[in-house]
């Protein structure tokens, strides 16, 4: 499932979102100190384009809180609302629903998205 998945996801609705992560990166990349939030929005970007063979474990400390709540007032919101939507709507189909819950996944990692970890199933580090 996993290439075919990610081809199929790319057109109907990955594209989409891993281009808000990267418009998200972008604008947190403008100001000096917004530079390593901007550079972990580019690696979830890479995840929102082709999620399936990855997966997100979540970590960290009180560094990573803070900078948390911090994105989730300045951008995450925005993010995860737009996943929500999109993964909501595609649930709504049977075909749809490994595809919505890709979305959901995302929604999650939108709204704490330091201290996660892409891990690739299948691979060997």
């Amino acid at each position: 499932m996993g290439c075919l998945g990610n081809l199929i996801w790319f057109i109907c609705g990955g594209a989409l979102s891993g281009l808000s992560w990267c418009l998200a990166g972008c604008l947190w990349c403008i100001t000096v100190v917004g530079i390593p939030v901007g550079i972990q929005c580019f690696k979830f970007a890479s995840l929102s384009f082709f999620p399936f063979g990855k997966e997100v474990v979540y970590s960290g400390g009180t560094g990573s809180f803070l900078v948390n709540m911090i994105w989730l007032l300045v951008s995450g919101l925005p993010l995860a609302l737009e996943h929500l939507v999109i993964g909501i709507a595609l649930c709504v189909t049977v075909v749809g629903i490994p595809f919505g819950l890709q979305q959901l996944k995302l929604a999650k990692l939108a709204l704490m998205p330091f201290g996660a970890e892409i891990i690739f199933r299948g691979s060997v580090f």
